[in-house]
């Protein structure tokens, strides 16, 4: 296909995959939606060329942005990996985790997502979650000791890289707030949600 139309969707998971994955029926012909989409933007050059521009732009984007996650994909599943597998790989990686979350297609709950976000830079940038309210989507952070000199620009630097992996594998987080190492408040409150949400709501 030509760079204006668009990657097919992936194939159907098989049985047991999670909730909301596409059913058989509904996987989309590669050839077929290519085609849709070239009529689409042909469609758009008649008409307006500033929005058939804007609109093979978005087209390019979202093929760079899926092309890069299957390739990833790709990569993790032929390469070796540590204990756990290509799963634990696949479900650690944050591109890969946000197209799942996309997609409703994660098999991880928000908490468990977020624990992997931490995990992820864990080792430059230490923190831990006091509280999530599933409910609200609020995240409250405790600040580790990274060993940093503890300015506040320092102390900055490292927040914006937790907040950016939190993103990443956890976007229904609508907001975070921080507390500093070594405060103690009430025993932690982790609610739990049973899924991630739907891709209609996935930002």
């Amino acid at each position: 296909m030509s760079a204006r139309a668009t990657a097919a969707p992936a194939a159907a998971p098989e049985a047991g995959a999670p909730q909301g994955a596409t059913p058989p029926s509904a996987v989309p012909n590669a050839e077929t939606t290519g085609r849709r989409v070239e009529e689409v933007l042909d469609h758009l050059a008649g008409r307006d060329r500033e929005a058939s521009a804007a609109a093979e732009e978005l087209v390019r984007l979202l093929m760079d942005f899926y092309g890069a996650g299957l390739a990833r994909i790709m990569h993790l599943v032929g390469g070796g990996t540590d204990g756990g597998g290509p799963r634990a790989a696949l479900l650690g990686d944050d591109l890969v985790t946000s197209l799942l979350v996309l997609h409703d297609l994660h098999p991880e709950d928000t908490a468990a997502r977020i624990g992997r976000a931490l995990d992820s830079v864990r080792r430059q940038h230490p923190a831990d979650v006091a509280e999530f309210d599933a409910e609200s989507g609020a995240l409250r952070l405790r600040a580790g000791d990274g060993g940093g000199c503890g300015c506040p620009s320092t102390n900055r630097q490292a927040q914006q890289a937790v907040e950016a992996a939190v993103s990443c594998f956890a976007p229904e987080v609508t907001s975070v707030r921080w507390e500093a190492a070594g405060a103690r408040t009430e025993p932690a409150l982790l609610q739990i949600s049973r899924r991630p949400p739907t891709a209609a709501t996935a930002p």
